[in-house]
């Protein structure tokens, strides 16, 4: 047997049940959707936890605790072994990350996180350092600068 010659078994494929489609069928006329009323009609329906005009649960339960989202603040990351693209004893400050591509936007400051190495003597400012990071750094000669 080959490939070319395969075929599904007989009865395995039906057409597609063709809602609204004459005598026969058994979901004609009405298609399934019953007579009248909203969602009967064409982009009839009514919305995602809609109650017919009863307060709906997400609204009736009490809403509790303290969600940070709307205050936190959102660091760019960058990787320490990502700084070995700038010679030695460069300072590499916000901007310098964002003229060369390494962030798309500054947001609340640059986290230096601590993956990877370092061969460079480098100077970095950034807002916030993990404790990896800041040791990589000196550790190669370079400095850690808190804005």
């Amino acid at each position: 047997m080959k490939l070319y010659e395969l075929k599904p078994a007989h009865g395995a494929k039906k057409p597609p049940l063709r809602k609204g489609r004459g005598p026969g069928s058994g979901s004609g006329k009405t298609a399934g959707r019953g007579h009248k009323g909203q969602k009967a009609r064409a982009g009839g329906g009514v919305r995602l936890g809609f109650e017919g005009g009863q307060m709906p649960l997400y609204r009736r339960v009490p809403k509790r605790g303290f969600n940070n989202k709307a205050f936190a603040k959102v660091y760019a990351e960058v990787n320490v072994s990502e700084l070995n693209r700038f010679e030695d004893d460069t300072v590499v400050t916000s901007d310098l990350l964002k003229k060369t591509g390494l962030i798309k936007k500054v947001y609340d400051g640059v986290a230096v996180l601590g993956k990877g190495d370092i061969n460079k003597k480098l100077t970095v400012q950034a807002a916030r350092f993990t404790k990896t990071a800041s040791e990589k750094i000196e550790a190669a000669g370079g400095k850690v600068e808190v804005v």
